[in-house]
């Protein structure tokens, strides 16, 4: 489902599906990301990237973990609501990612727990699964946010 509007605790309930949009990842987009976080061949130089197990530039994993939590912020889901995270529970890399590659989120509730289960804040826990333009996961990722009840008015 699409995000209509920032969404609260009140809002999420298990099983359901949002959907994000899209980004495509250039080669400067990768190179750029890889010299800075990830400064390894197959993230940085396209020629030396040929000699490796992938065949070609790939973007780090953490740049595509990066691009998922964009794209869902982008949504505005938790625009209004979010109050961090404590870390990520299950990460999960399936797939490279390439340059020219249109990367898109679901993200899955898999957990919506009150605030007495989470140490005083209510928390959603959410599976992402990035998928490419040919519908193949190149990632999956399972964190827990902290969101904020609706205000009352």
């Amino acid at each position: 489902m699409k995000v209509e509007k920032p969404l609260f605790f009140e809002d999420f309930e298990v099983g359901q599906v949002y959907e994000t949009g899209t980004q495509t990842l250039d080669e400067q987009e990768i190179i750029e990301f890889g010299l800075k976080y990830a400064p390894v061949p197959y993230h940085t130089d396209p020629e030396a990237a040929k000699e490796t197990s992938f065949g070609t530039l790939v973007a780090a994993g953490y740049q595509t973990a990066a691009v998922t939590f964009g794209l869902f912020a982008r949504t505005g889901a938790l625009s209004l609501s979010g109050m961090g995270s404590p870390g990520v529970d299950k990460l999960r890399w399936k797939r490279p990612v390439k340059a020219g590659d249109t990367l898109r989120a679901r993200a899955h509730i898999v957990e919506v727990s009150p605030a007495e289960k989470e140490g005083g804040r209510d928390g959603v826990r959410i599976r992402y699964d990035t998928l490419n333009q040919n519908d193949e996961i190149v990632m999956t990722l399972t964190s827990l946010h902290f969101i904020k009840r609706r205000p009352n008015n």
